[in-house]
């Protein structure tokens, strides 16, 4: 007799805070929307901490290609800087000083929770 055995996968969730530079509103879409991916849960970009804090699948995203999707928006983030030409591209509102995360606290974090 044969006992059919069952498989469950468990998604390992992940936690990630890291400065993310900006201004607005407008700004916050953007951050965060850069970000949406099936693996991601939640993205909350905080206007006045500058702190990104986004939930998300390590099987199919990692926190620093998280950082890198915010500067391909456009916006500089703990580990990479957005390239020149996007940066100069945002509205005049969301062009946020480039020495702005130099002058925040240190934030950044991972945590795994499993």
């Amino acid at each position: 007799m044969l006992t059919a055995l069952s498989i469950t996968t468990f998604a390992q969730s992940d936690s990630t805070s890291f400065k993310a530079a900006g201004n607005c509103g407008m700004c916050k879409k953007r951050i965060e929307s850069s970000v949406k991916d099936p693996g991601v849960t939640l993205a909350r970009w905080d206007v006045k901490s500058k702190i990104m804090t986004v939930k998300f699948d390590v099987a199919k995203i990692t926190a620093k290609q998280l950082q890198q999707r915010v500067a391909a928006a456009g916006h500089d983030t703990d580990l990479f800087t957005a390239d020149q030409a996007v940066y100069d591209q945002l509205p005049g509102c969301c062009l946020y000083d480039r020495e702005q995360l130099k002058n925040l606290p240190d934030q950044s974090k991972t945590k795994s929770g499993h």
